[in-house]
């Protein structure tokens, strides 16, 4: 509620508490329309500060709060959330990429998207071999259990500036757990869905090309 109270610049709580004690709702005079701008929500979570802690989440509650980015399109809103959720997203380096069999025909638009902003994309073999047979220019490395040289090697090394991993049976999910831990603690942009790659790659274009400014949440309904 406070979420869409900021959003919305509507004062949700105090209308339903007056609402609750008697009073209709017609007399607040509600106009639907639909805003100019767009809210992202983003949540924060304190994995860093529990060491072996994955950050695959469940069903459990984990969040520690949460922070809110607003502008006039999706990808400068969602660059000012990660910001505020103490995320620096790339504008340069080195993206590694490796991704369960389901999400590899998304990969490659991804991919294709990261390479035309300036990015080289390395990739698990599996995940490279799709990319390559789509045309795509792509470094190989090992998993962690190829033996080194490994990605979590690259990582430590500062060769990677950005990770999209997903995975989908136990065993693959034990098997990326250090590539996750890794990102988590050396501060690598990372993310574990397909859905959240792509609104990384519209955070990172706003950033090259568009830039961000500053204004009050109430210049956004005035």
């Amino acid at each position: 509620m406070p979420f869409v109270a900021k959003a919305t610049g509507i004062p949700v709580a105090k209308i339903a508490s007056r609402v609750m004690a008697g009073e209709s709702l017609a007399s607040f005079n509600l106009v639907e329309k639909m805003p100019a701008h767009v809210a992202v929500k983003e949540a924060v979570f304190p994995f860093a500060r529990f060491a072996g802690v994955d950050i695959l989440l469940g069903p459990e509650m984990k969040s520690t709060g949460e922070v809110m980015g607003i502008d006039s399109d999706f990808g400068r809103a969602y660059a000012k959330a990660q910001l505020g959720a103490g995320t620096a997203l790339p504008l340069a380096g080195n993206v590694f990429i490796s991704v369960k069999d389901h999400d590899k025909p998304i990969a490659v638009g991804i991919a294709h998207d990261l390479i035309e902003l300036g990015f080289t994309v390395v990739a698990t073999r599996g995940t490279a071999k799709v990319l390559q047979e789509a045309g795509l220019s792509v470094a190989i490395v090992n998993k962690v259990m190829e033996g080194r040289p490994h990605c979590v090697d690259l990582m430590l090394s500062d060769g990677i500036q950005m990770v999209i991993n997903t995975t989908d049976s136990a065993m693959s999910v034990a098997d990326s757990f250090s590539i996750r831990r890794t990102a988590l603690t050396n501060n690598i942009a990372h993310t574990t869905t397909m859905t959240g790659a792509k609104a990384v790659i519209a955070g990172i274009r706003a950033l090259k090309f568009e830039g961000l400014d500053v204004r009050s949440l109430q210049g956004y309904f005035s």
